[in-house]
């Protein structure tokens, strides 16, 4: 069985909608293939490696979170980026991503399913004019710092940076995945006892230090593998493609 592209693409635009979000690049579809679609292709990142998966599966679309076009990276299509496109044209492969839309969704999000993982209980967005995105809530007991650090290896499969802000014990956190270290303030105003995000910068360690605030940095990609297999789930659920989920080994 298959669905057509754009029914395909209608469906997830309605769920994810993308038109209230400005974002870095464009969400949906991206790179035009065939108009059937029978077999789906789901993963963090649309890199070589992962289009390679698809065309070895024989996938007629991929869906990621990190696709093309970023504002601010040379647009004509030469070299790696050239070289990535001409494979999904060549063989009819369908691009769709979703970056900020995927973020924020309540239920297939990446904020949301990284809460589900570590057993977190959603209290409510971080939302504010500084920092819109992400989430915060508790833990059903408090934990030890180095109790959640190893909680967040077991989960992500990736060891996580901790940089400590205070000595107490953990229960209340705010987290916002990927390349999101900024959003330690809003954490603070928060007074939560952590933040979790994906990646750390230099000046981050000071921030956190004098902010009292505890740090998590857990991985880009490792935060971010939850969002996109649910989305995948969530198609399958709706149509009858076949979906699978190809994670891309990523340190970072």
């Amino acid at each position: 069985m298959s669905v057509k592209l754009t029914s395909l693409v209608e469906r997830l635009n309605q769920l994810l909608e993308p038109t209230n979000f400005k974002d870095y690049s464009p969400n949906g579809l991206q790179v035009e293939g065939c108009s059937e679609v029978r077999r789906l292709v789901t993963g963090v990142t649309a890199s070589q490696a992962l289009i390679d998966q698809a065309i070895q599966r024989k996938a007629d679309a991929l869906l990621v979170h990190h696709g093309y076009f970023w504002k601010g990276e040379p647009e004509p299509l030469t070299g790696m980026k050239g070289r990535r496109i001409k494979s999904l044209m060549q063989e009819g492969i369908s691009l769709l991503a979703y970056h900020l839309p995927l973020d924020a969704h309540p239920e297939v999000g990446n904020n949301t399913q990284l809460a589900r993982l570590l057993g977190i209980e959603i209290k409510g967005l971080m939302d504010s004019p500084s920092w819109p995105l992400g989430q915060h809530g508790e833990l059903p007991s408090a934990v030890s710092s180095d109790e959640f650090k190893k909680l967040l290896e077991l989960k992500l499969k990736r060891k996580p940076l901790h940089i400590a802000g205070h000595s107490r014990p953990l229960r209340t956190f705010a987290w916002c995945t990927g390349s999101a270290e900024g959003g330690i303030f809003r954490a603070a105003e928060l007074g939560v006892d952590a933040y979790i995000s994906g990646e750390i910068s230099e000046k981050t360690v000071h921030e956190a230090r004098e902010l009292g605030i505890d740090y998590f940095a857990a991985g880009h990609h490792a935060t971010e593998r939850y969002g996109v297999k649910a989305l995948g789930e969530w198609v399958a659920g709706q149509t009858s493609i076949e979906v699978e989920f190809i994670d891309i080994d990523n340190p970072v």
